[in-house]
C-alpha cells in the first residue's frame, strides 16, 4: 500500500517541477485534468490486469469523458507522467511509457493499422512530447528525446535527439541541450526553414525576371 500512496503522491509532485502555474497540492488534486486522468489509468488498468476488462474500460470512459484525455487501460505507464493541458491526449492499449515523461495537449501514441500484438510506441524515460505531436506505430523513442509540436513520428528515435516536422526528422542529437521545460516551441522546424529557402530562391528569380524585362523594354 506504501508503494501506491507513493506513486499517487509523484503525479503530484512531479507537477510543482513541471508547472510554475502550480500553487498547492490541493489545487492540484482537485483541478488538474492530467493528474485525474492519470489516477483513473492506474485503477483501470488494475482490473485491465486481472482481465476485468468491461470495468477497466469503463472506468477508461468516464474518465475519458471528464478529462478529454484518452488512456487506453491495457498502456503501462512509469512514474511521474506529466500530462499538460491534456485535451485530446490519446495513449494506445500497447503504448509503454517510462518515468518522468511530459505529455502535452494533443498528442497521440497511436498504431498504424489493425495488426496484433505490439502495435504503439514505447516511450523510454525524461521523453518530452509538446502538443499536437502524433507518435504511430511500434517502436522506441529513446531516453531523453524530445519530439516538437505538430510532428508525425513513424520511426524509431535515438536516446538525446531532438525530432521535429512531418514526417519527423532528426534535427539534434547528443550534443545540443533542450530544455525539458515550456521551451518546446523554440525547437528548429526544418519545414519551415525549406519553404524560407523557397521563398528567397521565388524572389531572386522575380528579380531577375524584372531585370530582363527592363532590358527588353530598352531596346
Amino acid at each position: 500500500m506504501g508503494k501506491k500512496i507513493r506513486t499517487l503522491l509523484n503525479d503530484v509532485d512531479v507537477v510543482f517541477e513541471q508547472d510554475p502555474a502550480a500553487r498547492s497540492r490541493l489545487e492540484v488534486i482537485f483541478t488538474y485534468s492530467g493528474v485525474h486522468a492519470i489516477w483513473a489509468h492506474r485503477l483501470a488498468h488494475w482490473f485491465w490486469k486481472r482481465r476485468l476488462f468491461f470495468i477497466a474500460r469503463s472506468v477508461s470512459q468516464v474518465s475519458r469523458f471528464f478529462t478529454g484525455i484518452e488512456i487506453h487501460p491495457g498502456a503501462v505507464i512509469g512514474q511521474r507522467l506529466f500530462i499538460d493541458h491534456g485535451m485530446g491526449v490519446v495513449i494506445g492499449e500497447t503504448c509503454e511509457i517510462g518515468d518522468n515523461v511530459t505529455i502535452y495537449q494533443g498528442v497521440t501514441l497511436g498504431g498504424t493499422g489493425k495488426e496484433k500484438g505490439k502495435r504503439h510506441p514505447t516511450v523510454e524515460d525524461n521523453v518530452l512530447i509538446a502538443s499536437g505531436a502524433k507518435i504511430l506505430g511500434s517502436f522506441t523513442i529513446g531516453e531523453n528525446a524530445r519530439i516538437g509540436a505538430g510532428s508525425v513520428v513513424l520511426k524509431e528515435v535515438p536516446a538525446n535527439s531532438t525530432v521535429v516536422g512531418i514526417p519527423g526528422r532528426i534535427v539534434a542529437q547528443n550534443g545540443v541541450k533542450v530544455e525539458h521545460g515550456l521551451n518546446h516551441h523554440l525547437m528548429p522546424d526544418p519545414i519551415a526553414d525549406k519553404l524560407k529557402e523557397l521563398e528567397d530562391e521565388i524572389k531572386a528569380l522575380k528579380e531577375e525576371r524584372e531585370q530582363v524585362q527592363k532590358t527588353y523594354s530598352r531596346e
